[in-house]
């Protein structure tokens, strides 16, 4: 068995908590230059390759800046940063629940990515963490949307995270969240939601395929009720992309918030943080795969539309 060749380590420190960029040139090409090469592939528009090479900001394995007129070296590596977006800062708290050598739980708030992505790069909760907490090796063991509050676990060593991940993987974690949503008595609950979930990449809904078998699974609990709303526990027994979302949807029962279920809303401002999606991951349990500690995490965030639904509404 062939083993899969060694990426050497990044020569480049961590920028606010964000890793650098790593490029690995392909085996075979008829480009001149690295130069050649990385204009043709990242797209960066007129002069910002040859601008980032004068500057001296693409490196190579060892830490050398890349010439503008250095050779093509088919197989070999290069690293730079990314300027990062203009991002609106988050202005709510990341609050660290438990932490030891291993791993790290936070209590997420809303619109606070899990992890750099797009247009959320400095304002997620990976580098957010990264740099409050020194630790440049941290990383997600899942992820939840952005929209989303809770629970979210990352892992201090990275020889480690697969373990980690693996419990996710094969649904060895107990999960549960609560949403708020409006009442409807004709709704028999608790019942348990199959459906076959798709999700186009570039596509911001998911939807269902009818008469697809199903790859999930959604278990909805109506816990109290009043005023025309109701709060639910949902324990997801997958993890499809928007599966609980579009679960309750799918009942006539779309979560408070939610910008894209039953139907997607214009974009809202990056500084517009009112009116927050009613989903809170609300309990993590599992076994810790290295310690054997078994685990049991609980939210503390309050869903604004179920305590003071006035102004969560404003």
């Amino acid at each position: 068995m062939r083993r899969k060749p060694r990426i050497p380590p990044s020569p480049l420190p961590q920028r606010d908590g964000v890793d650098p960029v790593r490029v690995k040139l392909p085996p075979e090409g008829a480009w001149a230059t690295v130069r050649d090469h990385l204009v043709e592939r990242l797209a960066a528009g007129d002069g910002v390759i040859d601008a980032m090479l004068r500057g001296g900001e693409i490196v190579g394995a060892d830490g050398t800046p890349i010439t503008p007129d250095a050779p093509y070296a088919p197989g070999s590596f290069v690293w730079f940063h990314r300027d990062p977006p203009d991002e609106v800062p988050v202005p709510f708290a990341l609050d660290v629940v438990h932490r030891d050598e291993h791993i790290v739980v936070v209590d997420k708030p809303h619109f606070l990515a899990t992890m750099p992505r797009g247009s959320h790069v400095t304002q997620t909760a990976l580098a957010r963490l990264r740099t409050e907490l020194d630790l440049p090796t941290l990383g997600a063991a899942h992820r939840l949307d952005r929209l989303t509050a809770g629970l979210l676990l990352f892992t201090v060593r990275p020889e480690e995270r697969g373990a980690y991940q693996t419990l996710f993987r094969d649904r060895r974690v107990h999960k549960e969240y609560e949403a708020v949503a409006a009442y409807d008595p004709e709704v028999p609950l608790p019942r348990t939601v199959r459906s076959h979930i798709e999700k186009e990449r570039g596509v911001i809904a998911a939807y269902e395929v009818e008469g697809a078998e199903p790859n999930s699974e959604s278990r909805v609990e109506l816990v109290e009720h009043r005023g025309g709303l109701g709060r639910y526990r949902l324990t997801p027994h997958t993890g499809r992309t928007h599966q609980l979302r579009v679960h309750m949807n799918a009942l006539g029962l779309p979560i408070l918030g939610d910008p894209v279920y039953p139907v997607v809303t214009g974009p809202v401002p990056p500084d517009d943080f009112r009116r927050p999606l009613q989903l809170l991951a609300r309990v993590l349990e599992f076994t810790d795969p290295v310690t054997g500690v078994a685990h049991r995490f609980v939210s503390g965030r309050t869903l604004g539309a179920w305590s003071a639904y006035d102004d969560w509404n404003q």
